[in-house]
């Protein structure tokens, strides 16, 4: 069920993007009086699911979800209609209208895509407002996984600036470390300032740890669920069960309890157990990892002191403004990882799976529209890429033709078409095998 629902999720919010972006190509196409043959949901090699046709535009939606298009009438895309190409031009196709008119054409997606964006974000901080928890309010500090702890952070730091800068809200400590390059973390441990230098060395570990900072918590656990493989439940441990210490030893903080565990890997430790009011104490033989095996219930409500923020209708548009600016800033960020090898953050690109995987495993609309706003700022800034094939590769010539005022030759723009389509294949094909091999090592 939860499967269904991160794929219910993901094919909805794929479909609004991509309508909202070739609409963006359709109605400038329309307001310049450019003919467009198509406008398709999802690619239709050799058949559609669904097809009707109004005025001189098809509309339907293919078989293929790997996107959409428009067909436009005289336009080397990738339907490459070779033969309308070697026909006179007719002032009804993309070819007869000047540059400018072409460029607007080539950049509604992208804009469209954005100004999307942008109305959602406004409309979620309009209806739901904005909550989070100030950095200062994390009252028992933090949790670091052994990645951290090789940074040099420990369980119970404070974190008090990221290189000379208070971070307000907590969830973004760890964005601003890795996409700021921060060259330190300044905390609060034992009551001192402690200064961590961040080395460039250890951010491709940094960018692979889901867990590398998060907020530190006391010690409670009621199972709620057990895992495909669990020692808990192999030794008799039943939901509604609550943990109360291992081998005599209670916790006051939840990580104390993981350390713990780690520390027993292949071990068999004693647990005692709450179940209906009455304790037992179970042996339990600890997994490889320090693995137990079981999902637990986890509440912080009235723990701590969140901020939440409101916003009347003509507040919420230039907060969704900023929010948008900031979301395609920090993309950005991310993207120029991409390209820096000693990150080896290719290793971490992700395809369907991925992207289906941040959708939160119970439908909530306030998640949907914001996940869907951030893959509409996805989707705007991988389109305007100078690669062939993208919206970007089109705009690069258009603008060469605008400077040179010399205009590519079709046969030029038919080859540098199939060189984009392949460059495009090709990293799909990496990043969904990526999700498959990440798949097969359980790390979904």
């Amino acid at each position: 069920m939860i499967i269904l629902i991160k794929a219910a999720q993901l094919i909805l919010s794929l479909s609004i993007l991509v309508i909202i972006h070739e609409f963006g190509h359709f109605i400038f196409s329309k307001a310049f009086k450019c003919r467009v043959e198509k406008f398709y949901l999802f690619f239709d090699p050799w058949f559609s699911l669904f097809k009707f046709k109004k005025g001189e535009t098809e509309y339907g939606v293919g078989w293929l979800p790997l996107g959409g298009y428009v067909k436009i009438s005289g336009m080397i895309d990738e339907s490459m209609d070779k033969e309308q190409m070697k026909l006179p031009a007719e002032p009804w196709e993309f070819r007869s209208k000047p540059s400018w008119q072409r460029l607007i054409i080539m950049i509604g997606g992208v804009l469209f895509n954005l100004i999307l964006a942008i109305l959602i974000y406004s409309s979620v901080l309009f209806v739901w407002g904005e909550q989070y928890l100030p950095t200062k309010n994390a009252k028992y500090g933090i949790s670091v996984s052994d990645t951290g702890k090789e940074l040099g952070l420990r369980n119970g730091d404070k974190v008090v600036t990221v290189d000379g800068m208070e971070v307000e809200d907590f969830n973004k400590i760890v964005p601003t470390i890795i996409l700021n390059g921060a060259k330190s973390v300044e905390v609060l441990r034992n009551d001192e300032l402690v200064k961590v230098p961040v080395s460039p060395a250890i951010i491709p570990k940094l960018l692979k740890d889901k867990f590398l900072i998060s907020l530190r918590i006391p010690f409670v656990c009621k199972i709620i669920g057990f895992g495909k493989e669990s020692p808990a439940r192999d030794a008799g441990l039943e939901i509604g069960d609550e943990i109360t210490s291992l081998n005599g030893y209670g916790f006051q903080f939840y990580d104390q309890f993981t350390d713990s565990l780690s520390a027993s890997t292949g071990k068999t430790v004693s647990v005692l157990i709450k179940r209906g009011g009455v304790e037992k104490t179970v042996p339990v033989k600890i997994g490889i990892g320090g693995i137990l095996g079981i999902q637990r219930e986890y509440k912080i409500d009235g723990l701590f002191e969140f901020k939440t923020i409101t916003y009347g209708f003509l507040e919420s548009i230039p907060a969704g403004v900023k929010k948008g600016y900031n979301a395609v800033g920090n993309y950005l960020k991310q993207f120029k990882l991409l390209f820096a090898p000693e990150t080896k953050a290719y290793e971490s690109l992700g395809g369907f799976i991925a992207i289906g995987n941040i959708f939160p495993s119970v439908w909530d609309w306030e998640s949907f529209w914001n996940l869907t706003a951030f893959l509409s700022i996805i989707l705007a800034v991988m389109n305007i890429l100078p690669i062939p094939a993208l919206d970007g590769g089109h705009v690069l010539f258009l603008l060469f033709e605008m400077i040179t005022g010399r205009k590519p030759s079709d046969k030029f723009l038919e080859y540098a078409q199939i060189v984009g389509m392949i460059i495009l294949f090709s990293l799909l094909i990496y990043a969904n095998g990526n999700d498959f091999w990440k798949w097969y090592q359980g790390k979904f």
